[in-house]
């Protein structure tokens, strides 16, 4: 009579020991589930903005995919604390995750006194999810200069100072407004907004003298020429805007400054549902019609190893340390 393998297994060596072998399949069999039903990605930023639109493309593409709804739930406030804490205090089981901003990640905890969540323990990246740069945008119809230079020269004349317009208090618009004017000896106040929807009417109605605010909210008006682009704070020109110079090149040396996101889960996800998420990023992202709608929003589509998401975080919190410290910025 022969004898399987199986039953070998089970009857010399014993019940307990073919029970440890079940545990060694459990990450392959995870990985292969997952997603095993509707999984609920939290924007920590309103609709319409560049988080939300950029995660429902990428939200769209996993569902079809991976053959489940990715369904974007918005949970807006403070700064996007709110969601970002959603984000990391759900059930890590891979069926929640969310887009974690810079300002989420590497900011936050050097502005706010206190913090829900700890960006460093309670979030596990799965992938970088894109990028975008700042670009220094002035009223067309308000302001006279058409370059960078001849923009400072201005705004160093103009008697009282200038204002700038952000999104808010301690968001990277803001933060590279203060280090921009700090550095050119510029007089200026800050004026925070809600977003660029009432930023940008500000500027066209010359409340407000300039923004250097995210480059995907001010495509349109750019492109339809109400706004001059003056400069663009990547280290390279940006693909959409190639007649823009970036800081370096319009005088201003060591000013590369871009908003970025990351798709993370929270802490304790299993690794083998983290690499196929991780995976199923890097392929629908690098398909050259996902990089092309991402490009025609203002922002470029990223992907990556969780280890270099958190790597990326982890170098740039110095920086933005040093920056909120420069502005004098505190929120409670």
């Amino acid at each position: 009579m022969t004898i399987s393998r199986r039953a070998l297994l089970g009857t010399t060596l014993g019940a307990p020991f073919a029970a440890t072998l079940l545990p060694l399949a459990s990450p392959a069999l995870a990985q292969a589930q997952w997603p095993s039903r509707p999984v609920r990605v939290i924007v920590p930023w309103p609709p319409g903005g560049s988080t939300d639109v950029l995660a429902r493309l990428l939200s769209e593409q996993l569902s079809q995919k991976l053959g489940q709804p990715f369904v974007v739930e918005n949970r807006p406030g403070a700064g996007g604390n709110i969601g970002h804490d959603a984000i990391a205090k759900s059930n890590p089981d891979g069926h929640t995750m969310g887009p974690v901003t810079v300002g989420g990640w590497s900011i936050n905890q050097y502005l706010y006194a206190r913090l829900p969540y700890d960006p460093e323990k309670d979030i596990q990246p799965i992938s970088m999810h894109w990028e975008l740069p700042n670009v220094l945008a002035v009223p067309a119809a308000h302001i006279p200069a058409t370059n960078l230079r001849d923009f400072v020269t201005w705004a160093k004349a103009k008697q009282g100072g200038v204002n700038y317009g952000s999104p808010g208090v301690g968001t990277t618009p803001h933060l590279s407004g203060a280090m921009f004017t700090s550095r050119l000896g510029i007089n200026a106040v800050h004026v925070p907004f809600r977003g660029a929807a009432q930023t940008i009417p500000a500027l066209l109605g010359g409340d407000i003298d300039f923004a250097l605010d995210n480059l995907a909210s001010y495509v349109p008006t750019i492109a339809g020429g109400q706004m001059r682009a003056l400069a663009v704070t990547s280290a390279e020109r940006w693909p959409t805007l190639p007649d823009v110079p970036t800081m370096a090149e319009a005088g201003v040396p060591d000013f590369v400054v871009t908003s970025w996101c990351a798709m993370a889960f929270p802490a304790g996800v299993p690794a083998a549902i983290t690499q196929r998420a991780a995976a199923a990023i890097k392929e629908v992202s690098e398909t050259p019609a996902m990089q092309e709608r991402f490009l025609r929003t203002g922002a470029r589509a990223l992907y990556g190893t969780p280890e270099e998401a958190a790597a990326r975080a982890a170098r740039e919190r110095p920086m933005w340390r040093e920056v909120v410290q420069l502005s004098g910025a505190r929120l409670e």
